[in-house]
């Protein structure tokens, strides 16, 4: 079980930005790791996902708007999710996945992951 800390969510204006980040131990450098969120009454959706090779995956709500990023650090790994020009439709519980493969058939599927974080909650208001 690997353990995955959010931080970074919070309330913002239509419009603003907001940066996710995850905490996660330095063994999964070559894990897929991702972004996910999910909203009341709706199931969890993949945002944007990272490969072991550091390829990149967007779900086309989020594309250009987001951007998913990595930093490995001495102990630890750092993945992020920079969020510009948020709307309403973002409001959402955002959660950080991993799974110990480098390479998933459908990163942006939820079930494809083993090990999750808590989540931090997101919230746009016009």
């Amino acid at each position: 079980q690997v353990q995955l800390v959010e931080s970074g969510g919070g309330s913002v204006q239509a419009g603003g930005s907001l940066r996710l980040s995850c905490a996660a131990p330095r063994s999964t450098i070559g894990y897929c790791l991702g972004w996910f969120r999910q909203a009341p009454g709706k199931e969890r959706e993949g945002v944007a996902t990272m490969d072991g090779y550091g390829r990149t995956r967007y779900a086309d709500s989020v594309k250009g708007r987001f951007t998913i990023s990595k930093v490995n650090a001495k102990n630890s790994l750092y993945l992020y999710l920079q969020m510009n020009s948020l709307t309403i439709e973002d409001t959402a519980m955002y959660y950080c996945a991993a799974d110990r493969v480098f390479v998933l058939d459908s990163p942006l599927h939820p079930p494809e992951y083993n090990d999750w974080g808590q989540g931090t909650q997101v919230t746009v208001s016009t």
